[in-house]
């Protein structure tokens, strides 16, 4: 059993690999950002950007920065299958799920524009936003000295394999095939 979890910027292509992993390879995937959205219905909340990164450093805060992926962990070690968790934000994650034995972190890493460009298309209800708005968000998420909350910076520069997606979709294929082949 592989459990592996997923960081990276913006529309770097996250759900891309997951969906590679699962549709190839037979993962069983756990999200985060699923998780949280389950948390925010609960409590009545708009389904938006900052109201899911509140969501998510106020669960850390509460419960300790690794809370989200330990709670996504338990439940993809009872698949007893092959998981990937959906993305990773955090160093206190990192180190728990480490803890735990037989875990690898990948990062996936796209030039801005191509990143923006493609959440224009993605379009989910986080995804409307200006490029402004989506460089703030960024900016916000890829350094911070509270554990509680997103240092994708950190976690990127902690993966055991590193991708960069600029290509085409075969292209990435053929990265994730390579990492999977050699771990």
């Amino acid at each position: 059993m592989k459990i592996i979890g997923i960081t990276g910027t913006l529309g770097a292509g996250k759900g891309t690999i997951v969906d590679y992993l699962v549709d190839k390879y037979g993962f069983k995937h756990f999200s985060v950002r699923g998780y949280l959205i389950e948390v925010m219905q609960a409590k009545g909340l708009e389904i938006n950007r900052d109201n899911m990164v509140i969501t998510a450093n106020g669960l850390r805060a509460t419960y300790g920065p690794s809370y989200i992926a330990e709670a996504l962990h338990k439940q993809a070690i009872a698949t007893n299958q092959n998981c990937i968790i959906e993305s990773i934000r955090t160093l206190g994650e990192i180190e728990a799920l480490r803890a735990k034995g037989n875990f690898t972190l990948f990062s996936v890493d796209t030039d801005r524009q191509i990143r923006y460009d493609r959440i224009l298309i993605r379009g989910s209800e986080t995804d409307k936003v200006s490029f402004e708005t989506f460089v703030e968000n960024e900016e916000r998420e890829l350094t911070a000295s509270d554990p509680n909350k997103q240092n994708l910076s950190a976690c990127m520069a902690l993966a055991d394999v590193h991708f960069t997606n600029n290509g085409t979709f075969e292209e990435l294929y053929l990265q994730v095939d390579k990492a999977l082949n050699t771990k």
